[in-house]
């Protein structure tokens, strides 16, 4: 059988998945009595529930006697990881592209990064139907985009599909009149290449680039296959990092449609699963034949960002997770790193209960304390902050990011504002002359913490930011620091709605009546720079005198609701956002409110 591998890149909510789901359908994938969900290949909870890729999945169709495996990959930058990850497996890429958004800054990482590579590049322009299309200006804007990259004369003599995938149509001209996704598997089986075919007296190659688990079989390897033909039960080498050893491939799986199938053999240019075999990680290479060889480790742009972890130690521990100690936070971040290759742990010692993760970005180191703590973990997190590179001759460097804001014309003059505090430089101002301009500035990655929050808040939720890694520069000193302090709990108890209604005017509230906290809880945000302690568990004295007036009545405005991005925004370097599978709280490192002082430094 012949293959054809592509991978679907493209910004985050441009419609890969529901393109995907489209292939799916209309490839027959599905039997006619299964039921489909929509974006099916968002399998993760979190997936569904925030609509985003989080982790790059394969899947097959078989159209013409050709046999078609495609990868969806992640759409948000702070994955670019699992992006780079798939593109080796791949000959083809296809660019799928808003027909009202164009190219945003994802684009352009993932389309340098396949360009890098060398692949064969289909552009599809999605979601055509919109009533804001704008197809003729974005097919300019993707040209401009191939020329920026500099991109050669065969690579822009691209093809060009247009299609809805909600709607389920791509056409080859806006003219065209069919209802069917023909014309894109046509041009996947015209313009993408072939794999190399099998070599003569090779060896079978195996680049690891993801692993999974079967709870029968054990770990699962996944990756393209190389050179020869792999059969079943066949012997052969492990390389690793630290050196080689002799394996037995048990088990062989490939894809049809979203199941996997054991085989006895898989022919080289087909991505393929592996079983039976212990101890090995991503960028491995699984070589069987007469003179194995390894093939080229698998190597991804190094993180930005860390945060600190540790242990939960407020009087609240270990009352509502079942997991809390360092051993076992240890033992899950390393079984994260295994298949998470843009991840990086440092920790003080072996037996250090802190440890430091680093990672590509604010979203990804996120949704690992979300996965965590659906797990049953309990823990304390630190605020992010960026990695500086020191050089030889005592500069100091810190990342910088590219990003692009589209918001309503009225509040262009609040966001120059406030990116100029954060020493941002801008690059570029476009009006769509229908109300919305876009903004693209040049940004320190420190200068972005707690930013997206401040966005929604100052557009009212109408905004929309995006950011992209833009290298390294030297340190900007004077970046600005949350200019208020915090309302301190100073004793234990619940909190009660008298107490709550007479702090209302200190500050904004972040707890209901009937909420239990300690001393060194943050129950809000208080009007002025220093932080405040406050007693939030005191009741109302009750006498058996009547009161001579009216009392007051207890009307407190809604709180705000803490969510874990949010939180890990807000923080300053002296607290910590303890998360538990059914909180998330706001603390001061030092619980004791004679240990630490109200003046923030």
């Amino acid at each position: 059988m012949d293959f054809r591998n592509i991978a679907i890149i493209a910004h985050v909510d441009h419609g890969k998945t529901t393109l995907v789901d489209g292939l799916l359908r209309q490839c027959k994938a599905f039997q006619d009595h299964e039921r489909v969900v929509d974006r099916v290949m968002d399998s993760m909870d979190l997936e569904r529930e925030r609509g985003i890729t989080i982790a790059a999945k394969n899947t097959a169709v078989f159209y013409k006697g050709f046999k078609i495996n495609i990868c969806d990959t992640p759409g948000h930058a702070d994955f670019g990881g699992e992006v780079e990850r798939v593109l080796t497996m791949v000959e083809g890429a296809m660019l799928l592209v808003d027909a009202s958004e164009g190219p945003l800054p994802q684009t352009r990482f993932v389309l340098k990064k396949a360009m890098e590579r060398g692949l064969s590049i289909l552009v599809c322009i999605n979601k055509v139907d919109r009533p804001d299309a704008r197809v003729d200006e974005v097919m300019d804007e993707i040209y401009d985009l191939f020329i920026d990259l500099d991109a050669t004369e065969e690579q822009l003599d691209f093809p060009v599909l247009y299609a809805s995938a909600k709607m389920g149509f791509a056409r080859e001209s806006m003219d065209d009149d069919n209802d069917d996704l023909r014309p894109l598997l046509d041009a996947i089986v015209e313009h993408v290449p072939s794999p190399p075919a099998a070599v003569e007296g090779a060896s079978a190659q195996l680049l690891v680039t993801s692993l999974d688990y079967d709870p029968y079989v054990g770990r699962l390897a996944l990756g393209r296959l190389f050179g020869a033909p792999l059969k079943r039960n066949a012997i052969g080498r492990l390389f690793g990092e630290d050196g080689d050893s002799r394996v037995k491939v048990q088990l062989i799986y490939t894809w049809s449609g979203l199941k996997r199938h054991e085989v006895e053999d898989a022919q080289p240019g087909d991505i393929v699963a592996i079983a039976g075999i212990d101890g090995l990680t991503v960028g491995d290479t699984v070589a069987v034949g007469e003179e194995p060889e390894a093939l080229p480790r698998l190597t991804v742009d190094e993180p930005t960002i860390g945060m600190t972890m540790t242990i939960n130690t407020s009087p609240l521990a270990g009352k509502e997770g079942k997991f809390l100690t360092a051993r076992q936070i240890r033992n899950r971040l390393d079984k994260e790193l295994l298949h998470n290759v843009s991840l990086r742990l440092e920790a003080e010692s072996a037996r250090a209960e802190t440890f430091k993760l680093f990672g590509r970005g604010e979203l990804q180191l996120a949704i690992l304390i979300e996965q965590m703590r659906r797990e049953g973990f309990e823990l304390s997190v630190s605020r992010p902050e960026v990695v500086f590179k020191e050089q030889d001759d005592g500069t100091t460097l810190e990342p910088f990011e590219e990003v692009t804001l589209d918001v309503p014309d009225e509040f262009v003059g609040a966001m120059t504002q406030q990116l100029a505090g954060r020493k941002a430089e801008m690059r570029d101002m476009v009006s769509n002359g229908k109300g919305r301009t876009r903004m693209v500035y040049r940004v320190p990655t420190r200068g972005l913490i707690g930013f997206r929050s401040q966005m929604l808040t100052e557009t009212r939720g109408t905004g929309v930011m995006n950011s992209l890694f833009d290298g390294w520069d030297r340190k900007v000193e004077g970046l600005p620091r949350r200019p208020r302090g915090a309302l301190v709990a100073d004793r234990s108890g619940k909190t009660t709605a008298y107490s709550l209604f007479h702090l209302q005017p200190r500050g904004e509230l972040f707890v209901r009546p009937g909420v239990e906290v300690y001393e060194g809880s943050i129950i809000g945000l208080h009007v002025r720079q220093n932080d405040l302690n406050v007693n939030a568990v005191r009741g109302k004295q009750l006498t058996n005198f009547r009161a001579s007036g009216a009392d007051e009545k207890t009307i407190l405005a809604p709180p705000r609701e803490v969510t874990l991005e949010w939180a890990l925004e807000f923080i300053d370097d002296d607290e910590w956002v303890e998360v538990t599978p059914t909180n998330i709280r706001l603390r001061k490192r030092e619980l004791a409110s004679n240990k630490r002082s109200i003046v923030r430094k």
